[in-house]
């Protein structure tokens, strides 16, 4: 079992920033992958950003120069930082955490959510 925590969301102006953060906590393997993703009542949940513990990062086209992605590995906490904050933004924010074992999923964990709303 993991547990992850967020916090950061709320109401920004257009061109506003946010930093997210997101806890884990419990069974956290070696080998891991933290995420955001998010959603909107209209669209599918989406990939925003991800990094593993050995520090690969991925982003999604759409933030990319926009926004930050990091991890403080001692506090087990995952960062967001988002810049330049558009109204096609708003969504709920889900942290996400992947466990892997000899290279295979073994567990995925999703947060409560936390609400960005851009306003324009």
């Amino acid at each position: 079992q993991v547990q992850l925590v967020e916090s950061g969301g709320g109401l920004v102006q257009d061109g506003g920033s946010l930093r997210l953060a997101c806890t884990a906590s419990g069974n956290i393997l070696t080998f891991n992958t933290m995420g955001w993703y998010r959603q909107d009542p209209e669209k599918q949940r989406e990939l925003v950003a991800s990094m593993s513990a050995r520090g690969t990062i991925q982003y999604a086209d759409s933030v990319k120069g926009r926004f930050t992605i990091s991890r403080d590995n001692d506090k087990n906490t995952m960062y967001l930082q988002m810049d330049s904050l558009r109204p096609e933004d708003s969504a709920i924010y889900h942290c996400n955490l992947m466990n892997f074992y000899r290279g295979t999923s073994t567990g995925t964990y999703w947060g409560q959510g936390t609400q960005v709303t851009v306003s324009s």
